[in-house]
């Protein structure tokens, strides 16, 4: 019988990126590329790193799992609270289970972060573990006694969408975010946060 193959797409706002893994855990191959624009592009971008991967291994993989900025909405499946814009509203998982043709896992990237910290990284063996993620958002998730907190809105441990503590009165007016509050913490710590945050200074 085959050794199983099992594929990571961690899908970011800049870079999307594929890991593949065999049964034991070690990497048999990693790829990354740039994020396309639009949400056809993303799911293009998608199909195309898997199809690379499944030709170089000669093999289809057993499982697929994607961590994506956001989260999939308890109510409707949809993704919510993504920095990467284009894809809040949609049927992201259903989208790609089609063009993919297969069942996928989705969950939130720094949820997955997290979760594989506690497991087996710097936070293994701690009863708590916060993991945070800085990048072209902010973004964190929990995990107590081995197991994600995901919350009834699946937004447990996401941070960057509280505001700024103690603005002072030269950072008035605040920076408007995408989510439609003013001043988030990820408004200056993100990287396209601090970018901005240099350009206004």
């Amino acid at each position: 019988m085959a050794e199983q193959n099992h594929v990571g797409i961690d899908l970011g706002g800049t870079k999307t990126e594929i890991i593949v893994l065999d049964g034991h855990g070690n990497s048999l191959l990693r790829e990354r590329q740039r994020t396309r624009d639009g949400y056809a592009g993303i799911i293009d971008g998608v199909a195309e790193l898997l199809a690379m991967a499944e030709a170089r291994l000669g093999r289809r993989a057993d499982t697929v799992g994607i961590g994506t900025p956001g989260a999939l909405s308890p109510a409707t499946g949809r993704v919510k609270n993504s920095n990467s814009t284009v894809l809040n509203g949609a049927p992201l998982k259903r989208d790609l289970e089609t063009v993919l043709a297969r069942s996928i896992a989705m969950a939130n990237d720094a949820d997955c972060f997290a979760l594989s910290e506690a497991v087996d990284g710097a936070g293994a063996g701690y009863s708590t573990v916060f993991g945070v993620i800085v990048g072209t958002g902010c973004g964190g998730g929990i995990v107590v006694n081995g197991s994600l907190l995901s919350g009834p809105n699946a937004i447990a441990g996401e941070w960057g969408h509280n505001p700024l503590p103690w603005p002072r009165d030269e950072d008035q007016p605040l920076p408007p975010c995408y989510c439609g509050q003013r001043g988030c913490i990820e408004t200056y710590l993100s990287g396209p946060g601090l970018a901005a945050d240099f350009e206004r200074r």
